[in-house]
């Protein structure tokens, strides 16, 4: 098959002229704000690791350039260019932020002493690389705090970049965060870590060469960094709306956001500095109401009640809003409106997804049908660069609606591959889909093409013409798709049928996070991973003691599901493994084909000396590499 990307097909192209005259091209006000304070940038903005293996290239996005080429959506040329801005700027005085080291932004409070790092972005080493460009302009001031706004990766994994575990723990740096941080910062990258990781290299487009045909960036922030990934557990909670904090003489406000972008989420108001972090809930996109790397739905609703509660709060001291993501707004009318237009925004899709869902309406054709009020349509930070209205739409429905849409005829249907040779027989084969995709396809009707062609691949994978024009077929929807993330899972689509698959580039399951697990969590990963029907028959019961805490646990696998409990219990157990709680991640992270003894030290057992080994055996081996695009 041809493995070369292709250029932009008419329709594309006319789609791409109809929506430039939609577009306020004119207001350049985003760009005056992203360069608004610039101090400095890292040359080569280029970050490697201990190693030399580059974990960030800024620089290669330096075609970000002029007016969008035929291959890019021209609105999400725009954003990416204005995303692909780096350096470190000030916010105000005493607020700084650097942009462009990684997805995410991280900010620099500075106090009495030294300076609070507020979300030290992914890696240690981009973290590390801007804290060096933050000393080099504004000196050499100690890390004196550090603030997680929320549980997500890009804003705590990069710490030991910029404070060590020894500084947390002597308590010379508190390290502070919402309630509930650790328990959401591990557990979403852990039960199902796997699958998550392998969708988020088809959402950022990791695989992907860097140009007008490739990856452009993601909408809210340009990739994600690929170098070490680490956590330090938070030392002061916050769990009120209305809390005070002072660090290093720098007074903060906190107003709690629990399961808005995040699970757990708080907003931070500089009372001294009249200054607002938002954390992720107001930046300039429509952000993800369900990312398609997969994570539970969010709740829209309280999301935009946040932000009304945030106006309330703060909005009549107010100079300025920043964010974790993208460039700050200035002045009390503008962050004003800027929250309130945030606010309608995910309130409008809310709101209106109901009314519709209860005229009867399912979540696809409510996506078709929903148009956004001209207010919102017109500001260009509501636009779907990183959620979509579409897929935002559809999740809200999920959220109330679940994945049946009422129909019997969708009840029950067959899966992928058994309904793929259904249609292929229904349709008169392969080669008669084929024919008529070609005629679609230069009629511009990817999506039906897409949707039939994937019928073909997925009853015979092997059908290399198929292959070749769905790929095809995916380059144009990534070419016209104004949505960062929908862009690079067309073209990762597209890249893995012409090159085979790219498994799963960068994954946050890490022995770091692996080490924050609580015993209970250490559980029910492992529950996770038992392979029921190999364990229909197996019954098996262990007590867990852990050493060092006194803690004992029940373990029991029956019928294929491990359960377990502390309550006391009258019945002896076929085991008794005494183990340290720290060994605790070397057994989540084992296999069937891991050696007992090799665990860890410490472990003892009495009783049946086979309990591990039987436990073990019950366990599958995630699978980082699974197909998306062929069965």
């Amino acid at each position: 098959m041809d493995t070369t990307p292709k250029p932009t097909t008419e329709p594309v192209l006319v789609a791409h002229e109809e929506l430039l005259k939609s577009l306020p091209m004119g207001d350049d006000q985003d760009f005056a704000d992203a360069h608004r304070g610039f101090l400095g940038a890292l040359e080569p903005a280029i970050v490697k690791d201990a190693a030399g293996r580059v974990v960030w290239d800024n620089d290669s996005y330096a075609f970000l350039t002029g007016d969008a080429p035929a291959t890019v959506n021209p609105s999400l040329w725009r954003q990416s260019t204005l995303t692909a801005i780096h350096g470190l700027f000030e916010v105000i005085p005493g607020i700084y932020q650097v942009r462009g080291l990684d997805l995410s932004n991280v900010s620099f409070i500075e106090g009495e002493r030294g300076v609070i790092v507020m979300d030290p972005l992914i890696s240690a080493e981009t973290a590390g690389a801007a804290l060096g460009l933050y000393r080099r302009h504004r000196g050499d001031r100690p890390v004196t705090g550090v603030v997680y706004t929320h549980s997500h990766a890009d804003h705590f994994g990069g710490v030991r970049g910029v404070v060590s575990q020894e500084d947390v723990a002597a308590g010379r740096v508190p390290v502070v965060a919402p309630e509930g941080f650790i328990e959401h910062a591990v557990s979403e990258n852990v039960f199902a870590g796997t699958a998550m990781a392998r969708r988020a290299g088809y959402m950022y487009g990791a695989a992907l060469p860097r140009g007008p045909q490739g990856q452009v960036g993601t909408g809210l922030g340009q990739t994600t960094s690929t170098g070490t990934f680490t956590v330090i557990p938070p030392t002061l909670s916050v769990s009120t709306t209305g809390q005070e904090e002072v660090v290093d003489g720098v007074r903060m406000v906190f107003q709690m956001a629990p399961d808005s972008e995040a699970p757990a989420e708080m907003h931070v108001y500089f009372p001294d500095l009249r200054a607002l972090c938002t954390a992720e809930n107001a930046t300039h996109v429509l952000h993800n109401i369900l990312t398609i790397r997969g994570a539970p739905v969010r709740d829209p609703h309280v999301w935009a009640g946040y932000l009304t509660a945030a106006i309330g709060l703060f909005g009549a001291d107010l100079d300025v809003v920043f964010a974790s993501h993208h460039w700050p707004t200035w002045g009390r009318e503008r962050t004003v409106e800027f929250l309130a237009l945030q606010r309608d925004l995910y309130a409008y899709l809310h709101d209106q997804t109901l009314r519709m869902i209860n005229q009867g309406m399912t979540g696809p054709e409510i996506a078709e049908a929903i148009e956004l009020p001209p207010a919102l349509r017109d500001a260009w930070h509501a636009h779907g660069y990183y959620g979509s209205v579409s897929h935002n739409v559809k999740a809200i429905y999920q959220r109330y609606m679940g994945w049946y849409d009422g129909n019997p005829a969708h009840l029950w249907p067959h899966p992928p591959v058994e309904a793929a040779h259904r249609y292929l027989e229904y349709m008169g084969g392969a080669d008669a889909v084929l024919d008529k995709a070609r005629t679609s396809y230069a009629a511009g009707d990817f999506r039906w093409v897409a949707e039939v062609l994937n019928h073909v691949l997925f009853a015979q994978p092997d059908h290399a013409a198929a292959r070749e024009l769905l790929a095809d077929t995916y380059e144009q929807l990534g070419y016209g798709a104004e949505n960062g993330t929908w862009r690079c899972a067309y073209l990762s689509g597209a890249y893995e049928l012409r090159h085979g698959g790219f498994g799963t580039p960068v994954s946050p399951v890490t022995p770091e996070v692996l080490a924050q697990l609580t015993p209970e969590q250490v559980m029910d990963a492992l529950a996770v991973r038992v392979n029921g029907p190999r364990c229909w028959n197996e019954q098996l019961t262990v007590d867990l003691d852990l050493t060092d805490t006194g803690a004992r646990y029940r373990l029991v696998l029956r019928n294929g599901v491990l359960t377990y409990t502390t309550a006391p219990q009258n019945t002896p157990a076929d085991a008794v493994i005494a183990v340290p709680a720290a060994a605790l991640p070397a057994i989540a992270t084992a296999t069937a084909g891991t050696d007992p003894a090799a665990l860890a030290a410490g472990i003892a057992v009495d009783g049946d000396r086979n309990a591990i080994g039987r436990l073990l055996a019950s366990l599958d081996a995630p699978a980082p590499d699974f197909a998306i695009v062929t069965p």
